[in-house]
């Protein structure tokens, strides 16, 4: 048991490190996604195909991405059917840094509504900056 605690305890400095400063769930075209989906934290299939996507990817233990969790809710449930704003806890789910190639978080991806990266953003975000992106995505 005790070498079980320091292989995960190991593991996640490992990945502390990897970061700097701080279920499977596929989502099928034309699948209605709730706010709620993109905010657990669970990784989804992003970005969500035919609509612009924001993807914030940090933990919830890291200082300036608890700054942004109250942002990235309301952003959800203001911009839902309309875009898709998502958040990885890459503490609950390492395996995404590498995927998104994050080294450190708060990170936050944008994508086109053809799945395309358009901008990305290390670093707290304010709501105005995040809106302004969005608006320059064609998201009205």
């Amino acid at each position: 048991m005790l070498k079980k605690v320091f292989i995960l305890a190991f593991s996640l400095l490992l990945v502390s490190a990897s970061l700097g400063a701080c279920s499977d769930e596929t989502t099928a075209p034309g699948k209605k996604v709730s706010a709620s989906d993109l905010i657990s934290g669970a990784p989804q299939e992003l970005p969500i195909p035919g609509m612009v996507t924001m993807v914030d990817i940090g933990a919830h233990s890291c200082i300036p991405c608890k700054m942004m969790t109250p942002i990235i809710e309301d952003l959800s449930r203001e911009y839902e059917g309309r875009a898709a704003i998502a958040f990885i806890d890459v503490w609950e789910h390492q395996e995404e840094a590498n995927k998104y190639g994050i080294s450190s978080i708060p990170t936050q991806i944008f994508y086109d509504a053809q799945g395309k990266e358009r901008s990305r953003h290390v670093g707290f975000m304010d709501k105005d900056s995040i809106v302004a992106k969005l608006t320059e995505l064609g998201v009205k």
